[in-house]
């Protein structure tokens, strides 16, 4: 995200206000859950994220995009957070306009091969409503820290490939901006990647 500011012209920081909050998120839980040599692989990704600010609908998709991506491949502990949020997604869709049936869809699926952890959250009864402010604000970021954990603690071989697709779906579940950034070249350093000068 700090590369991601510098492309877009913005201050030095990881909360750059060129990409929506959510994805950022993900952003920085994904690079600091990567292996060094897997973190190279991210910076491809690095552009895809800048001007991708998102509306009031990207929270629900990108939550749902992440959960629904890796829900069987995570430990059951993990299944019952998502669940419960994707419960809660689903829910937000039915009431929000057709543009969200995509993403409706998409947490019924999910929720579908899940349904154990679907059983749990009726048995705490915690079906409760909550508005749209309130998903976004704590739902969604649960959701996206608890896949990220949950495929860390997997312990798979392919961690570091598991983590970028989730990023990946973070950003195809994002409003694309309405220019597209050059990917620039990277010199890696002894302190990490940097833009190459082009003077």
């Amino acid at each position: 995200m700090e590369l991601a500011s510098v492309l877009a012209g913005e201050r030095w920081s990881d909360h750059p206000s060129c990409t929506h909050p959510l994805l950022a998120y993900l952003a920085r839980l994904v690079n600091d859950h990567t292996s060094d040599d897997g973190r190279q692989q991210l910076l491809p990704l690095v552009p895809s994220v800048v001007g991708r600010r998102g509306n009031d609908r990207t929270s629900l998709a990108v939550a749902v995009a992440v959960a629904a991506q890796t829900i069987l491949d995570v430990p059951e502990a993990t299944q019952r957070p998502l669940a419960a949020g994707l419960l809660q997604a689903e829910r937000l869709c039915a009431d929000a306009e057709p543009d969200l049936a995509a993403t409706r869809r998409e947490a019924q699926l999910a929720l579908k091969m899940v349904p154990g952890a679907v059983a749990w959250v009726d048995r705490l009864g915690i079906r409760g409503r909550i508005d749209a402010h309130t998903f976004a604000k704590r739902s969604a970021p649960t959701m996206v820290r608890c896949t990220v954990e949950g495929v860390v603690v997997s312990a798979s071989p392919d961690c570091d490939v598991r983590l970028g697709a989730l990023l990946e779906a973070g950003i195809a579940a994002s409003p694309a901006p309405d220019t597209v950034i050059a990917a620039p070249a990277f010199a890696v350093g002894p302190t990490g990647p940097w833009p190459t000068p082009t003077h």
